[in-house]
């Protein structure tokens, strides 16, 4: 990923942060030569220095079959995303931009598709996305839940390096910024004013 130095986000816990708050990321992998994406809800685990992404997918999706503990996949986690306009700017010599931010995580995948695996990593989800939805889930007859997980299969992909791409103005002026902070805020698109969010908390524009 192309990142400027200015815009680049090297902070372990404010990467990770980022990745639990925007949990649905697009996997992408080799598919005999052709990149393959797919869009799905992720886990991500610290073991010590190690970061795991877990998840699954369809048996019927066949990305699964061309992941290779061998290659690398690309997971890129993508949060809020505004456009600015050059009106906010002090130099009217300015063009139009856009201001996002987004994480891309490099690793070799590890599959399985043995029903305790699939039913821990099911019930990690279940925790993470709806934990109310467990009662429900363990109210299903062990026939249905087996017959559910014979459908899937699971992954965990070893992280082996991070990019973070932060582009939130951070090469204008603090009053600059702070024109661009309080433009996004009055948004009622959580994607326009999460922009916003993520700039206060960089401690831009002041």
């Amino acid at each position: 990923m192309y990142i400027p130095e200015f815009n680049r986000e090297e902070d372990r816990a404010t990467i990770l942060a980022f990745m639990r708050a925007n949990p649905f990321a697009i996997l992408v992998s080799n598919v005999e030569g052709v990149p393959f994406a797919t869009h799905l809800p992720l886990l991500i685990d610290e073991k010590g220095d190690q970061i795991v992404v877990q998840g699954h997918m369809a048996k019927a999706n066949a990305h699964w079959k061309s992941m290779k503990e061998s290659e690398e996949s690309l997971i890129i986690f993508h949060g809020p995303h505004a456009y600015i306009s050059p009106s906010l700017y002090e130099n009217r010599e300015s063009v139009p931009t856009w201001n996002y931010a987004a994480v891309h995580v490099y690793g070799e995948p590890t599959l399985f598709t043995d029903e305790e695996s699939l039913r821990a990593t099911l019930h990690r989800m279940i925790d993470t996305f709806e934990s109310s939805y467990m009662t429900q889930w363990s109210e299903l007859s062990e026939e249905y839940q087996s017959r559910m997980m014979k459908h899937i299969v699971g992954f965990n992909i070893k992280v082996k390096r991070l990019e973070g791409k932060f582009k939130l103005s951070q090469n204008r002026t603090k009053g600059e910024q702070a024109q661009v902070i309080q433009s996004l805020n009055q948004s009622q698109d959580s994607n326009i004013s999460g922009v916003a969010q993520l700039m206060q908390q960089a401690g831009l524009g002041h």
